[in-house]
């Protein structure tokens, strides 16, 4: 009896117990008032950008070209004229040209200004604390503020307002930024990498180019297209210190006064049109690494 018992128990104990019926959720509104709201907000954001490619299409009625919200037909025109708007293509190509030096500048500046803060302690880089604030400062002061302030002091030194004024200005609110962003990547660097480079007989250097900024290579490149991003879109701070050079967003306020050009929406659209191929290019390789 207890062997049949014992068997019997075996068994019992072999036998998968039924499992317990999933338990329903319940139905909740955040499930439909999130994604609504997700939606909304996307709405809100891209809806200007879609107002622009569109009216870069839109014919434009009397003797001067002038962007019209009024629609008046379809028309490639501004497309195929996009040179033709007086200043705008030359302001365009000043705001690259800028855009570009002062990313170069303030990405070297500020790469190294944040490996110095990460890797050296209060006692061996003096006023460590004091740059830290400056740079939090930097950022979020108003632009009218930094404006007003590098005004007053170009026009103290009897500094000519033009387009080293303004490559100055860039440099100066983009080196925040990109130190900020490297000073994150670097925060879980190991200086092993660095040593065991060091006891095979690499220099600094070396050690830098072949092993550090390899690894920090994603946080640098962030923060150079942020500066960059921050740099062609600036207005307030271009507007106190451009003087006879006029970058594209200066130049556009400046002629809201007598009619804004349709090629204004033409440069708008391709500019869009590049940065969603960047980012696209951007996810397709992340994806192929993974």
């Amino acid at each position: 009896m207890s062997v049949v018992a014992g068997d019997a128990t075996l068994a019992g104990e072999g036998r998968p117990e039924p499992a317990a019926p999933a338990a329903k959720r319940p139905h909740h509104w955040g499930r439909i008032a999130l994604p609504a709201y997700s939606w909304l907000v996307i709405a809100y954001l891209v809806f200007p950008i879609v107002v622009m490619f569109i009216y870069s299409f839109n014919k434009s009625v009397g003797g001067v070209p002038q962007v019209s919200f009024s629609w008046n037909g379809f028309t490639t025109l501004w497309y195929r004229t996009w040179n033709d708007a007086p200043g705008l293509t030359s302001a365009f190509w000043l705001s690259i040209r800028l855009a570009l030096i002062a990313t170069a500048i303030s990405t070297v500046l500020g790469t190294l200004l944040a490996m110095a803060l990460v890797r050296y302690r209060p006692r061996q880089f003096h006023g460590k604390g004091v740059i830290e604030q400056i740079l939090f400062v930097n950022i979020a002061a108003p632009e009218i503020v930094m404006g007003a302030s590098l005004l007053g002091l170009f026009v103290t030194f009897n500094i000519g307002r033009g387009f080293l004024t303004l490559v100055l200005a860039h440099v100066m609110f983009c080196i925040a930024y990109v130190a900020v962003t490297v000073r994150a990547r670097l925060t879980g660097f190991d200086r092993a990498l660095e040593e065991a480079a060091y006891d095979l007989g690499a220099g600094p250097f070396t050690t830098f180019r072949r092993v550090t900024l390899p690894m920090i290579m994603p946080g640098v490149l962030a923060g150079a297209l942020m500066a960059f991003a921050l740099s062609i879109d600036d207005f307030v701070t271009s507007n106190f210190v451009s003087g006879t050079a006029s970058p594209f967003p200066v130049l556009i306020y400046a002629s809201t006064r007598v009619g804004i050009p349709p090629q204004v929406f033409v440069f708008g659209s391709v500019i869009f049109a590049v940065g969603i191929a960047l980012a696209l290019s951007s996810l397709a390789i992340g994806r192929k690494r993974t």
